[in-house]
């Protein structure tokens, strides 16, 4: 373990002096729900009971490639079954830290979905349609998501309106410290519910302003023209919220690609200059980029980097992004700047990287005073 750094300690204090505040914050978000699979994709298997999984996305690339032209068998080994979607995730990781969460989305419909009763019991959730199905193939390296996706379809303005209430929506959306509606790339209608947003409620807005938080969630399916659509919405928010766009790193390449923004090479400066673009042609509050080791968000044109804990051996990946969204955001609420925010958010996410579970501010604040080195 790494002694605390002055940076680290400084946000493990700020974290502990806010702690007693966190269950004054609120948030609402949407509009995703997923059922996930954790899964091992075997290699050899020794018996019944025992195998070993391939390592790494490469070795799963090369056995796939060799059966081209003839076939192969791949058996799956599902670890456990928890709940999925960018959405959840975040917001349950939100609800453990303490704030005061309020969730509608695909949970299951008429009837939750058994996957999602502890959710539940920490926060006040509300579901419109049935989840999504994730088979999520986890390897050292990263992940491969597998989504069946049809039920999203019934996530539109109208069935928020019908299932969960216009008046209600509206009492959260504009009252709720933290807005999060991510997830944008599975839901194919929620460019559609952006915009009813912008035109039907924002204009009526009062009070002081709060913070709205976006994710794409791997666009890299959807058109460029969509694209673009869907950022030009995002901005749009901007004259009514104070904007956050979280992107990943392979998100950030892609959204630059989009802008005509090149980041040149993969080098951190590369991906710092690029970020600082991007922020400044949206003209948005923050942008934050959360590849593995590290994070940045960039606020008018000012930058912040934190560095991740060092994880040799992850228990889990699959939801890692949207636990260090969560712990940024409340970094946020929390009144802290962007340094301590991300050092929150990088904490969040490699506490549950490394423990397969959501972390609550006294984990936290462990973390930052025990930080894992490479040595």
């Amino acid at each position: 373990m790494q002694p605390p750094s002055p940076s680290r300690e400084q946000c493990a204090a700020l974290l502990q002096e806010s702690a007693s505040r966190t269950s004054t914050r609120t948030a609402f978000i949407g509009l995703d729900g997923f059922v996930d699979e954790i899964i091992r994709v075997v290699d050899q298997r020794q018996n019944d009971a025992s195998y070993t999984a391939i390592g790494t996305i490469h070795g799963l690339g090369t056995r796939i490639e060799s059966a081209a032209g003839k076939s192969t068998n791949i058996e799956l080994v599902v670890e456990r079954t928890k709940i999925g979607g960018n959405g959840p995730i975040m917001a349950s990781s939100l609800a453990r830290l303490g704030a005061r969460v309020t969730y509608v989305g695909a949970l299951g419909h008429p009837n939750l979905h058994p996957v999602f009763a502890d959710f539940a019991r920490i926060a006040e959730v509300h579901s419109i349609a049935e989840p999504g199905h994730s088979d999520a193939l986890e390897f050292k390296d990263g992940k491969i998501i597998l989504g069946k996706l049809e039920s999203l379809r019934e996530i539109h303005w109208a069935n928020i309106q019908e299932r969960f209430g216009r008046e209600r929506f509206i009492e959260r959306f504009a009252s709720s410290d933290l807005v999060g509606l991510v997830n944008w790339t599975m839901l194919p209608q929620m460019s559609a519910i952006w915009n009813s947003l912008l035109t039907e409620v924002c204009p009526k807005l009062s009070g002081p302003r709060r913070r709205i938080f976006f994710d794409l969630a791997d666009p890299q399916k959807r058109t460029h023209d969509d694209i673009r659509s869907a950022l030009a919405l995002i901005s749009r928010f901007q004259g009514h919220f104070d904007v956050i766009l979280g992107l990943n790193e392979k998100e950030a390449y892609e959204i630059g690609e989009v802008m005509g923004i090149g980041a040149g090479s993969e080098s951190r400066e590369a991906l710092v200059a690029m970020s600082t673009r991007i922020q400044e042609r949206l003209a948005i509050d923050t942008l934050v980029v959360h590849p593995v080791s590290y994070a940045l968000a960039v606020s008018r044109g000012a930058v912040s980097i934190a560095d991740g804990p060092y994880v040799p051996n992850p228990r889990i990946t699959t939801g890692a992004g949207d636990h260090f969204n969560a712990g940024f955001c409340l970094g946020k609420l929390l009144g802290l700047d962007n340094g301590n925010s991300l050092l929150t958010g990088v904490s969040t996410s490699g506490f549950y990287v490394k423990e397969a579970r959501s972390p609550g501010i006294d984990d936290l604040v462990g973390l930052l005073r025990n930080w894992p080195s490479r040595a």
